[in-house]
């Protein structure tokens, strides 16, 4: 197999940058997912009968001679008999769509579906041993059985998500695929897919909707052909995605496609949201007076998603603020020790639904900042087109610690008790900065701003503006309670190696 990535260097392309062209493995891509599937599933099992030993271990103190098989430890018959229903649960995961293909490496969705299948699995168990004479499971038993084998299989999980990823930088689970249209939407959407390597889709190219003699798209992928030439394309290329730009096709076009491929086992149909990328979180299909119609879901939290939301931020805020207190005291002596100056800087920024608060954070700069940058002027232009500079003259000896390590943002902690802010959220920006989201201004005021957030654990300042935006959007458009862990726990990482903080 001969894997490789090139880099199309023209300035011409969106973004001003290039777009990679991937290469994949010859193997096919059932084989690939077949291998990882059954390797899913080992891994699934033996840490299922691992967590319930840990367990066992754990509330009958059983010595670890049980792995000496001349040792006869006490065990009550009832949880030797519980180990033989984990290979039950392979049929719980299964019924939850564990080992479906578009569930694997799902992040925060696949996890949660762990949760949940491991729950009912033991169910099962505890719902066994009821039933069995003389047998009552032991409550703590029982819930640290449920508990390691949550941590074990989505560990376990999160770690074979870590090799698929590194393999697909070497062309392995990667699906061929082609984008319908060569339009800026089409442009658009091969920058986004192929910037980020996990993505799984390796686009070869563009079909254009219209017949023109110039082959290659200014400054990203080929266009290999017209949409009459599509089928032969197919099949030549060994395509197993077709993404199509609906701003490109007609109506007609796209019937057509799906009356093609709408069917076909071997070809996925992936169909860019367009206009409603902007204004929606997702689509639902109502039928009124037989008439099919799509209702728009507006992009904002209520009810009970609110309410757990809410909850979670009280419970971390009061729990920081408790924690680091000796912490910020130490650091306001250190802002007045370095340079004269207020401890706290207060920033006015936007948050939900429009409403304008401040937000506190610990003085990184010099008092007279704004006259140091006015004394650059090629800073004041980065500062403009970026929002941040990565060698800020303004930023303190103290200051340039407390931004590596995010200790700058912990007076937020009492935004979030206020209600102005969230733990987890997009970023906080001004009312200027709001020009810069363009049509998704809609959707970024709709959620408040959050202390941390996917831009801060995907590179913090390293990242373009844009990219920013966009992250923000897609943490708005996939919340879950599942995502917004997973962002503190790679906060965690992040805040301790000081990457990409400037």
């Amino acid at each position: 197999m001969e894997s490789s990535i090139k880099l199309v260097d023209d300035t011409n392309s969106i973004g001003g940058i290039g777009v990679y062209h991937r290469s994949v493995a010859t193997l096919s891509p059932r084989v690939q997912w077949g291998v990882y599937r059954a390797t899913l599933i080992i891994s699934d099992v033996s840490l299922s009968f691992l967590a319930l030993l840990l367990a066992a271990w754990t509330r009958f103190n059983i010595p670890l001679s049980i792995f000496n098989l001349g040792s006869r430890p006490t065990i009550p018959p009832f949880y030797v008999i519980a180990f033989g229903f984990v290979p039950l649960w392979l049929f719980v995961f299964t019924i939850h769509g564990l080992y479906l293909e578009q569930t694997l490496l799902g992040g925060t969705r696949e996890y949660s579906g762990v949760f949940r299948a491991i729950a009912v699995g033991m169910l099962v168990i505890v719902i066994f041993g009821f039933l069995q004479p003389d047998s009552d499971p032991a409550r703590g038993w029982v819930l640290l059985a449920w508990m390691y084998a949550t941590a074990l299989v989505i560990v376990g999980r999160f770690v074979l998500r870590r090799v698929v990823y590194g393999l697909r930088r070497r062309g392995y689970f990667l699906s061929p695929a082609l984008i319908i249209g060569n339009n800026a939407e089409g442009y658009s959407l091969a920058e986004q897919l192929l910037v980020w390597e996990t993505s799984g889709l390796a686009v070869q190219g563009f079909i254009s909707t219209e017949l023109i003699e110039d082959k290659i798209a200014p400054g990203t992928l080929p266009v290999m052909g017209t949409i009459d030439q599509l089928e032969e394309l197919v099949r030549q290329h060994q395509i197993g995605e077709l993404i199509l730009a609906t701003s490109a096709l007609t109506q007609e076009q796209i019937l057509a496609i799906f009356k093609r491929y709408g069917v076909s086992r071997d070809v996925n149909l992936r169909l860019s949201s367009g206009l409603f990328e902007v204004i929606t979180t997702g689509l639902e299909v109502k039928e009124m007076a037989s008439v099919p119609l799509l209702r728009i879901n507006q992009v904002r939290l209520t009810g009970a998603d609110r309410t757990l939301k809410t909850a979670l931020d009280i419970f971390l805020a009061v729990g920081f603020l408790a924690l680091t207190m000796p912490l910020q005291i130490a650091i306001a002596i250190a802002i007045k020790l370095d340079s004269p100056g207020n401890v706290f800087y207060r920033r006015r920024v936007m948050g939900l639904n429009g409403t304008v608060f401040d937000a506190y954070k610990f003085r990184t700069m010099h008092a007279n900042g704004d006259a140091i940058i006015e004394a650059h002027p090629e800073l004041k232009s980065e500062l403009e087109m970026s929002r941040k500079l990565k060698d800020d003259p303004r930023v303190t000896r103290v200051g340039r610690f407390l931004r590596k390590h995010s200790l700058d943002e912990l007076p937020q902690f009492l935004n979030v008790l206020m209600r102005q802010m969230s733990v987890v959220g997009p970023r906080m920006i001004t009312q200027d900065e709001l020009a810069m989201y363009e049509q998704w201004d809609i959707n970024l005021l709709t959620v408040p701003p959050g202390i941390t957030g996917l831009w801060q654990v995907s590179g913090r300042s390293d990242i373009s503006y844009r990219d920013r935006v966009q992250l923000d959007m897609r943490y708005i458009r996939n919340w879950s309670i599942w995502l917004d862990l997973y962002i503190l726990m790679r906060t965690t990482v992040v805040v301790i190696k000081g990457k990409g903080a400037y």
